[in-house]
């Protein structure tokens, strides 16, 4: 791979990495690079490992070979909680909004690792900066709000983090299509005007195609095909297997 296919330093990356549940194995050896700025997203069938991927990555699933590197720093053996304090941040498909909590405190629950109380208010008016919706609803119960607002409390709660990485899986699962949209542009958003790097699992691949720079296409636990976002769009076999006619 050409250093010009890429912008930026390698943030996140991933050497050989084996990983599973029990007998089955999930991941065989894959290698990934998420460079400094960047969406990239996976792509790939149900089953196919993308969700797995993150998990590992995040600590959730423990990696059973290879490597897991932030910023230059092994995290492969890492738990899961120092991992997010080292700034990688899993928003996980389902969103996982606490019931019985109100929007305001499932935000503050980002912020677990943010001991400074100036910095923990900046990142919350920030948070209701990007989503408007979520000052005006901020002492509902969180679990109350329409599927598009949980995924923005979801990707708000994360930012209170203030990750260096930001895995999102499946933001768009169950949302009526204007509200796909809506979620991408925000997607977009926080890469360009936070300058948050990505790791997008997303089920509508157009859309991830049209959003990243770079993509991986996996299957049956093996990176298959990589490049730049723009050359998958316009491969055949891509075109075929997940973008349709």
């Amino acid at each position: 791979m050409n250093s010009e296919d890429k912008q930026g330093d390698v943030v996140l990356k991933l050497s050989g990495v084996e990983a599973g549940y029990g007998r089955i194995q999930a991941l065989n050896g894959i290698d990934l690079e998420v460079r400094r700025g960047q969406i990239v997203t996976l792509l790939g069938a149900n089953g196919a490992g993308k969700t797995t991927t993150l998990k590992t990555i995040s600590g959730l699933v423990r990696a059973t070979a290879g490597s897991v590197t932030l910023e230059g720093e092994d995290i492969t053996e890492m738990k899961a909680n120092d991992i997010a304090r080292l700034g990688l941040v899993h928003v996980p498909e389902g969103r996982h909004i606490l019931r019985g909590l109100s929007v305001r405190e499932n935000l503050e629950l980002g912020a677990f690792t943010v001991r400074d109380p100036a910095l923990r208010k900046s990142r919350m008016q920030e948070a209701f900066r990007l989503f408007p919706i979520l000052e005006e609803r901020q002492h509902q119960d969180g679990s109350l709000l329409s599927g598009g607002e949980q995924q923005m409390l979801a990707m708000g709660r994360a930012l209170m983090q203030g990750p260096k990485v930001l895995l999102l899986d499946e933001p768009s699962m169950g949302l009526a299509p204007i509200l796909v949209l809506e979620t991408m542009k925000i997607v977009k958003r926080l890469n360009q005007e936070e300058g948050t790097t990505i790791l997008l699992v997303e089920q509508n691949a157009r859309l991830a195609l049209k959003l990243a720079h770079y993509g991986y296409v996996l299957e049956g636990g093996n990176i298959r095909m990589q490049n730049d976002a723009k050359s998958l769009r316009e491969d055949a076999s891509i075109v075929q297997a997940y973008l349709g006619d």
